[in-house]
């Protein structure tokens, strides 16, 4: 069995990690394609280093653009490298450009596909996310749904329920491996003068909110209302997207204090440690129920909803006074929740999966 792993952002590099040390502990043939989507030393080099990955055989460096640009560069880029390689299954992962292509190409090369964290939904076609999530579902022949949740939502798309596997989230496993290594490795609290639990952290990104200027400027008026009531310091790493529009509104932040885009250390133990965390990130939302910190979501919809089942995440919207007020609801709520998304071994059941398939099936056999 060769394994191709297609990735290109800094959430599918920590969420491929697990499944990659796994790869490489079992001495399976595979290797790494990066489209370069994320394409900046800080939000990419570094996470390689930091999680310990083999650098990427292939690299696109397909860089920015508009989705039809950037998706073409990939698919044409992803085609060239299967037909050299030659891999049995590409595995993807998420929701992004490059789960798109990665997938499009792939079938289209008769290649069997394997899609990580599949079966989320938001059900919401204004977010190009979800675009890519449901064709990526519908390409694929093995599905590694996260959740009992994911995987109803793809049966009730119809698809077989012998494709879909519940693996829990890579998240967890990536959680688990790492936290403890953040705390020995790195001290962003202290270089930021923050003590724990004394400080909300912040992270606004998506295109739906960042490029749309008056849900962006409401999201901003939130942020400064709800720190002028509670009076805690809000520590917001800043996305390129962000800043560029934050520049272009010239809106000034009281007691928001923004950060460069941070390494995957530092904002591990950043979140770890918050009071609190708003956030308009699908990644983080998980993350943060893992952590036991409560999540406030800058949206109306979540592909996410076990966060929400479990009472770990609320989804504020962006408007000023339901951030005030779901703020103040979360911060009112027990962490007593329980982690829905698996042990921290779905890496391991992942790779066992690929494994029993392809020693047991023939290749075109494979359901």
């Amino acid at each position: 069995m060769k394994v191709a792993l297609v990735l290109g952002t800094r959430p599918e590099i920590v969420k491929m990690s697990p499944i990659v040390r796994v790869l490489e502990g079992q001495c399976v043939d595979f290797f790494i394609l990066h489209t370069g989507q994320h394409y900046s030393s800080y939000m990419d080099d570094v996470f390689f280093h930091q999680l310990t990955l083999p650098k990427a055989k292939y690299n696109l460096e397909v860089g920015s653009g508009t989705h039809a640009e950037q998706t073409g560069k990939m698919l044409i880029g992803i085609e060239k490298v299967l037909q050299v390689e030659t891999p049995d299954v590409v595995l993807v992962e998420g929701d992004t450009n490059t789960v798109l292509a990665g997938a499009l190409a792939a079938v289209k090369l008769g290649i069997h596909v394997g899609h990580v964290e599949a079966g989320l939904r938001s059900y919401d076609r204004q977010m190009p996310e979800e675009i890519n999530r449901i064709v990526a579902d519908h390409c694929s022949n093995l599905l590694f749904a996260p959740t009992q949740t994911s995987y109803q939502i793809l049966r009730n798309e119809g698809i077989a329920a012998e494709k879909i596997f519940v693996t829990g989230n890579t998240v967890v496993d990536t959680i688990y491996r790492n936290l403890e290594i953040a705390h020995k490795t790195v001290n962003i609290l202290k270089k930021l003068g923050v003590q724990t639990q004394q400080y909300f952290l912040v992270t606004v990104h998506r295109q739906e909110n960042v490029d749309n200027v008056e849900r962006f400027r409401s999201i901003l008026m939130g942020l400064t209302l709800v720190q002028k009531k509670f009076g805690i310091k809000m520590l917001y790493p800043i996305h390129p997207r962000a800043m560029k529009q934050l520049q272009t509104l010239q809106v000034h932040l009281p007691g928001v204090q923004l950060l460069e885009p941070l390494d995957y250390f530092s904002f591990l133990q950043l979140e770890a440690n918050a009071l609190l965390v708003l956030t308009d990130s699908g990644g983080v939302q998980e993350e943060t129920c893992v952590l036991q910190v409560p999540c406030v979501t800058l949206r109306t919809t979540t592909e996410r909803p076990e966060t929400l089942a479990v009472g770990a995440n609320i989804l504020a919207g962006t408007a000023p006074s339901d951030i005030v007020k779901q703020t103040e609801y979360m911060l009112s709520m027990k962490k007593e929740w329980a982690n829905p998304f698996g042990n921290g071994t779905a890496g391991q059941q992942i790779v066992d999966i690929l494994v029993n398939q392809f020693s047991t099936l023939e290749s075109g056999d494979l359901i």
